[in-house]
């Protein structure tokens, strides 16, 4: 009796077990497997690139200063205009200096007319004394006074030339075409040489990037260049965006930092629209003209743990496997695989969470761009 009783609740116990959600009934059953979103590997050029902290630099920078002391004059320019070479930006009052230059031109005058007198007196004194008329003291002393004569003309003209100079730095000239800052000076203040800066002008357009390179970035940029590869460079401004001009190298230091190892770079860009300035900060970024094709997969599957980087394949099984891969150049949302995978493999980009290596999986192909229409046929 007893026996019949445990037999009859182990039989009803098994049925609760079976009938409840989530039982033995349904684990044999499975889940449905993960949806993933998959891709193939592509063969792409993607180039190699570098990217370093640059500074622009005008290729001419002048200062302008006063070299003569007077009150300044109206300014001939506006802060932030283009200013050509020899145009008059500042005046210095030209009175002291115009009557300066006067003055030494009727001293010059005088001394030519000494000169003519001293010319007459001599030949004089040269005609007598061939007609035995006249002294060899005589002759002696006019050529003496002709000789003077002529040192005070050459003393009078170089004064006076030193004053022609003078009054040409009354009119303060721009020593080169560019953009004019800001005068940090006003009208009718007294300036002279020790004034300092009353403004700069500088040349924007081509304009200059300087930045630094190690020494081995340098070793293998010049490696690049000795098997063919033209190296291009390109500026990523403070927004993000990418300058649409790209530069050329022209200059590498001839000496390198001890303290930091690194090498000065210079690349030439044309700057027609003004955008970069002086000392502006931009990314400098350096690759190769020619693009080597690589096998490239999106950046969303790649994933990164303590051993290294690793994305999943799907096979012709629909099973996910874990594939360890080493990871190159990344570029517009691509990144390069060196090694761990081949052309045409599956890739999971989308759903990776859910997937386990050796998990069934249910992939779909993500769309790719269609194609461009074929031109109509002329009939």
């Amino acid at each position: 009796m007893q026996e019949r009783r445990l037999r009859l609740l182990a039989l009803l116990g098994a049925g609760l077990i079976a009938a409840l959600p989530g039982g033995p009934a349904e684990a044999q059953q499975g889940a449905p497997p993960p949806a993933v979103l998959v891709q193939p590997a592509e063969l792409k050029p993607i180039a190699d690139q570098s990217e370093f902290i640059g500074r622009a630099a005008a290729i001419d920078k002048v200062e302008l200063r006063a070299r003569v002391k007077g009150f300044l004059g109206p300014r001939k320019f506006k802060d932030g205009d283009m200013v050509k070479e020899g145009q008059v930006l500042f005046t210095i009052e030209p009175e002291p200096y115009q009557a300066a230059v006067d003055q030494k031109t009727a001293q010059r005058d005088a001394a030519k007319a000494a000169l003519t007198n001293a010319d007459l007196q001599l030949h004089r004194a040269e005609e007598l004394l061939r007609s035995k008329t006249g002294t060899q003291v005589t002759y002696d002393q006019r050529l003496s006074e002709q000789l003077q004569a002529k040192a005070q003309l050459e003393d009078t003209s170089a004064q006076l030339r030193d004053a022609e100079i003078q009054l040409s730095y009354t009119q303060i000239k721009s020593p080169i075409d560019g953009r004019i800052g800001r005068a940090s000076v006003s009208p009718g203040n007294i300036v002279g040489p020790d004034s300092g800066v009353l403004a700069t002008v500088v040349s924007e357009n081509p304009i200059r990037v300087l930045f630094s390179i190690t020494q081995r970035e340098l070793l293998d940029a010049r490696r690049d260049t000795t098997t063919g590869d033209t190296l291009v460079v390109r500026l990523r401004l403070a927004d993000g965006s990418l300058y649409k001009d790209k530069g050329r190298l022209d200059f590498i230091d001839v000496t390198a930092d001890a303290k930091t190892d690194g090498q000065v770079v210079r690349a030439v860009f044309d700057n027609k629209q003004g955008l970069l300035t002086d000392g502006q900060t931009v990314r400098v970024i350096v690759e190769g003209e020619k693009a080597p094709t690589v096998i490239a997969v999106p950046q969303a599957a790649v994933a990164l743990d303590q051993t290294g980087s690793y994305l999943f394949v799907v096979n012709d099984k629909n099973v996910a496997e874990q594939r360890r891969v080493k990871t190159g150049v990344s570029r517009d949302g691509l990144v390069a695989i060196a090694e761990g995978l081949k052309a045409g493999e599956k890739v999971i980009i989308q759903g990776q969470q859910r997937v386990r290596p050796g998990m069934t999986v249910a992939p779909t192909e993500a769309p790719t761009e269609a194609p461009a229409a074929a031109p109509a046929k002329k009939l």
